[in-house]
């Protein structure tokens, strides 16, 4: 059955009601003091483009004027989605997803927004042709793109392209800021840095995670920062990939233990290579924190389960998934955010460090 378009766009625009004169502005409102049909209220509402440019500020004006708010349900409805909110991502880490997750499903509550998944492979030739097909058939609301999916920038165009909404979370800023939440992972990787450099430790390893990971490259240069400014320096062999994956922080931990010089500490790119590090470290002998101190990052809930307690960098992820969501949301229902939404991390010192200790 087909549908008439203008009849569409102007019932999903109306939002609670028609015939509302008192109370909450509805689309009558606005249409009456602009003095024109609902149906043009309804078109510049849903971004059309056949509506001039000064009819459009009349209409936005007075929209701004009454504080009139569409539903942004309606607003989906007007441009033929469904009530979904996508999570598209290609991340080793499954603490940081379930996060992830949660946020989104916090912000979620209490509407009619439904969250679902599509996990990718971005080292398949054909992944954004995959996520095309996964935004065709299910006609999303909006997408959530989380590292590293957000740092493809063809994806991004692809999606521009498609007329798909979507926030992207990142460790710099790729997009304007109704479209961005950043992560300051430098300044959580230089904390550590400074940590260890304070306890008084010379020799120290840095695990990293994937070099096609823009986190890896802030983390990185973030530790190194502060190594610096305490005198020290990273040695090209004290640095080793771990793939943001615990098997990962386990051989690359062994293959620093294996140097001539062990190091007397280790910062892991994330809490999963740190858990990884605890057992490379225990099977050679050494001792946490006596021996090696061992630091972590995103502070997931296996950092206090350890024993002991790992130290690690606390990156929010779950109320990043709730703010991205919030965002989604809020730019799809016509508001433009000036200002960009960013989460700086915090040290959490617990037991895996201590000053070196002393033969």
């Amino acid at each position: 059955m087909s549908h008439s378009p203008d009849r569409h766009d102007q019932t999903a625009a109306s939002g609670s009601g028609e015939g509302q004169s008192r109370g909450k502005p509805t689309i009558n409102d606005v249409a009456r003091l602009a003095k024109v049909s609902k149906k043009t209220v309804s078109r510049v509402i849903n971004e059309s483009p056949f509506v001039k440019q000064k009819t459009r500020d009349a209409i936005k004006a007075v929209i701004a004027e009454l504080g009139f708010t569409p539903d942004p349900q309606a607003r989906a409805l007007a441009r033929r989605k469904s009530f979904l909110i996508g999570l598209v991502y290609d991340n080793p880490s499954p603490q940081y997803v379930v996060n992830i997750q949660r946020g989104i499903l916090d912000a979620l509550e209490g509407t009619d927004f439904q969250l679902v998944l599509h996990p990718c492979d971005r080292t398949k030739p054909d992944h954004v042709a995959r996520v095309r097909a996964f935004v065709q058939q299910h006609k999303p609301f909006g997408l959530i793109l989380p590292p590293s999916v957000s740092e493809d920038e063809l994806l991004a165009r692809t999606l521009d392209e498609a007329e798909v909404d979507y926030v992207r979370i990142a460790s710099v800023q790729l997009d304007s800021p109704s479209r961005m939440i950043r992560t300051l992972d430098g300044e959580g990787a230089a904390a550590a840095g400074r940590h260890l450099a304070e306890l008084g430790h010379r020799q120290i390893a840095h695990i990293h995670g994937p070099l096609s990971f823009r986190s890896t490259h802030e983390r990185r240069a973030g530790f190194e920062r502060a190594l610096h400014e305490a005198g020290l320096s990273l040695q090209p062999d004290m640095a080793v990939e771990g793939g943001y994956t615990f098997e990962g922080g386990v051989t690359a931990a062994e293959q620093l233990l294996n140097q001539p010089s062990p190091p007397q500490a280790i910062f892991a790119g994330n809490d999963e290579m740190a858990t990884g590090a605890y057992v490379a470290v225990r099977r050679a002998g050494f001792r946490i924190p006596e021996d090696i101190s061992i630091v972590g990052f995103d502070d997931t809930p296996i950092a206090g389960r350890l024993w002991p307690a790992l130290t690690t960098v606390r990156l929010p992820i779950r109320e990043m998934g709730s703010a991205a969501a919030r965002l989604l949301l809020a730019t799809a229902n016509g508001a433009v955010a000036r200002q960009l939404v960013t989460f700086e991390p915090e040290i959490v010192v617990r037991g895996s460090t201590a000053t070196p200790h002393k033969a």
